[in-house]
């Protein structure tokens, strides 16, 4: 008898590697087409996004903050929901780690000013996703068309109120800079081999994220329900799991974890809040989710081979004129598209595979 249904190693393992194998076909053939050698251009990536340990620090600075977009993406996603609004989420949660800065950074000591600072991100994050889960559960809105709306409100908004606090006699649209006691902790104290790079225990702190959300998700009862409510919401309404409730509380954690990207890019780089720090992060936690097949593991993956197109497509395009900087963001788009649109291309292919081997 013919089974239809692909083991757990297929869907978590080959499934991915295919799909990105096949965007990575498409970049080399790209870059060909640039008058470029895609295996020297790939060398070079790798050697200075992973080899090179200044390049490595560099590629887990950046996977640190899309850790916690994947993780955004991937919990409301375990609830059956499409959270798109990470990017605004993010931005909102930069807002209430500024405020909470501006307005402790001169008093606090460094133990206390980190921890509150990352309270109030996660606060704004999970409060700026709180009205479109409510507007789901109570309303029946679909979630992604109100979290893309709200990416653009929060846009609107952080351009009027980053505008009012810009420091007198200062032209560049940022916020002042935070008291040294708001810095981030960086690795590089610890391991000087990583050179002068922005890594910090931002990085440690989302590792320690993954883990909770593993814990949570499928060692606790609480997890068992979200995972219900995303395989099936009328059998988990009936098993006793209020889905009203469940959809606004992944939302808030959703949005909390949205939220905390932010303490990476600003406590640990910038040191101030500036205009459309996000960058894409969020949207990027949307392929991290889906590449990632929302585990632990796969999101720590899919979050460093971001980072590394990022770290060594810089280098690259600075090594290979032809290539430019957009190339990457082509890729990006192209992994988004297998992993996504296109995840179960392969599918029927391997299922046929495995039933001839069992034949046989």
């Amino acid at each position: 008898m013919k089974k239809t249904e692909l083991p757990r190693w297929a869907t978590a393992f080959a499934l991915p590697v295919l799909n990105l194998v096949s965007a990575l076909l498409v970049a080399a053939l790209v870059i060909h087409l640039l008058g470029e050698d895609p295996v020297e251009s790939l060398q070079i990536l790798i050697n200075s996004a992973i080899i090179n340990p200044e390049g490595l620090s560099y590629t887990l600075f950046y996977a640190s903050t899309f850790i916690f977009t994947g993780l955004a993406v991937s919990i409301a996603m375990k609830a059956g929901l499409f959270n798109i609004g990470a990017e605004g989420q993010m931005y909102i949660g930069g807002l209430g780690l500024t405020l909470a800065m501006l307005a402790f950074d001169a008093t606090l000591p460094a133990w206390l000013l980190i921890p509150v600072a990352m309270v109030a991100a996660a606060v704004f994050g999970a409060l700026w996703a709180w009205l479109p889960a409510w507007l789901q559960a109570r309303r029946g809105s679909h979630i992604v068309v109100t979290t893309i709306m709200f990416n653009f409100i929060a846009a609107s908004l952080m351009n009027f109120l980053i505008l009012k606090m810009i420091p007198e006699g200062e032209q560049n649209p940022a916020s002042r800079v935070f008291a040294e006691a708001a810095f981030m902790p960086r690795l590089n104290t610890l391991f000087p081999i990583l050179g002068d790079t922005p890594l910090n225990i931002g990085f440690l702190i989302a590792i320690a994220a993954l883990a909770i959300y593993g814990v949570m998700v499928w060692r606790s009862s609480w997890g068992y329900e979200l995972r219900a409510t995303g395989l099936n919401q009328d059998a988990a309404h009936y098993a006793g799991v209020s889905i009203g409730r469940m959809i606004i509380v992944a939302m808030l954690i959703s949005g909390a974890l949205a939220g905390l990207a932010a303490v990476n890019s600003i406590m640990g780089s910038t040191h101030y809040l500036s205009l459309n720090f996000p960058a894409g992060a969020g949207f990027v936690g949307i392929a991290i989710a889906l590449m990632g097949r929302q585990h632990p593991v796969g999101i720590f993956l899919s979050a460093v081979l971001f980072g590394a197109l990022i770290q060594g497509g810089f280098d690259l395009s600075l090594e290979k004129p032809n290539i430019p900087q957009e190339t990457f963001i082509f890729i990006q788009g192209l992994i988004i598209l297998f992993c996504g649109a296109m995840e179960n291309l392969y599918a029927p292919a391997i299922m046929k595979a495995i039933n001839l081997r069992r034949k046989g």
